[in-house]
């Protein structure tokens, strides 16, 4: 596959399954907690190791026969679309129980560097065996190139956690979460037939 066309699918899958997910949240709890700057970097540097150990579990699978690992793929994109649907109708009730929970992680006001290595902290153990580490992996198991899903996924993951620092409040008000994860399924469901296609 087309490198810029794998880094392109990789974003276009994990944007929208990330903007109505925990890590939104997350980043926009943090983002009132404490400056800007250094919670954005400390949540694109977890972004960066999770991407990294996504990627590395992909490569790993790849070695496996190919028809079983993309029937793994394809599996995975369709439980995401399941996943994405399922919380689309308790997108609103859920995301106030995660602001709680993050608020709670995020203890008291720091800046700088200790702003950004909590940041770190609070996203790094919130993304393990996140839909969308699961898609970054299914991905690479799938046959598309390791290199340019990671920088794909990361610029998604990058982009809205920025949005999040920036608008996030503005956005929770004027975009509704439940028609992004409708959008999203819709991605995966996509994914999974064509991932299940291939196979044959």
């Amino acid at each position: 596959m087309d490198p810029s066309l794998a880094a392109l699918t990789a974003f276009v899958l994990v944007a929208p399954v990330e903007l109505p997910d925990k890590t939104f949240v997350a980043t926009l709890v943090l983002a009132t907690r404490y400056r800007p700057l250094p919670v954005w970097l400390g949540v694109v540097a977890a972004f960066a190791v999770q991407c990294a150990i996504a990627v590395a579990a992909g490569q790993l699978l790849g070695l496996l026969p190919r028809r079983p690992v993309q029937l793994v793929a394809a599996v995975l994109f369709a439980a995401g679309a399941v996943v994405l649907l399922r919380g689309a109708r308790r997108a609103r009730a859920e995301e106030k129980e995660q602001e709680r929970e993050y608020a709670e992680r995020a203890g008291a006001r720091r800046t700088g560097v200790r702003a950004a290595l909590a940041s770190f902290a609070v996203l790094f153990t919130a993304e393990w065996g996140d839909l969308s580490q699961l898609l970054t992996a299914g991905l690479v198991a799938s046959g598309r190139p390791a290199v340019p899903v990671f920088v794909g996924a990361f610029a998604a993951l990058a982009a809205v956690s920025g949005a999040a620092v920036l608008l996030g409040r503005w956005l929770l008000r004027r975009v509704r979460l439940a028609l992004v994860r409708y959008l999203a399924a819709g991605v995966c469901a996509v994914l999974a037939v064509v991932t299940a296609a291939g196979v044959w």
